[in-house]
């Protein structure tokens, strides 16, 4: 992107919990923990690809499940019993469809080199504006 500020990312998360985190109006990534969220910035979007429905032993999936946009700048750390995550406020698009991902691999730069799939260990990744996009119109046009 020619060092211009990332404007999407990609979070890895299992379908139950995106589907938690959509009802809650809210993003949390990587078990939680507070580092990823403070790479977005109020504005940017977030897609979801989720692996499997559930974590960690859910079924195979392999599907971009939500895509939202992040309302503000503040990070806060919710209190749910033993857990103690850090979330930040979203406001989710209504999909028409959660998208696979063998049905839009052909189109994106995020698969297009060898071990891709790699990165998705991370749990959180820039996405290309044009790999956002190409995400976004398979889930609502």
């Amino acid at each position: 992107m020619g060092g211009a500020a990332m404007s999407a990312w990609l979070g890895v998360v299992s379908r139950s919990h995106v589907e938690r985190g959509v009802g809650l109006g809210i993003a949390q990534v990587n078990h939680g923990k507070m580092s990823g969220l403070t790479r977005m910035s109020g504005g940017d979007w977030i897609a979801y690809y989720s692996p499997r429905t559930d974590y960690p032993d859910g079924d195979p999936l392999k599907q971009f499940t939500a895509i939202g946009t992040i309302i503000d700048d503040d990070i806060y750390q919710a209190d749910d019993g033993d857990f103690h995550p850090f979330r930040r406020r979203v406001d989710y698009l209504t999909l028409k469809r959660a998208v696979p991902l063998a049905e839009v691999t052909d189109r994106l730069d995020l698969t297009s080199g060898p071990n891709w799939g790699y990165q998705l260990r991370r749990g959180l990744i820039p996405l290309s504006d044009a790999d956002f996009e190409v995400i976004r119109a398979a889930a609502t046009d």
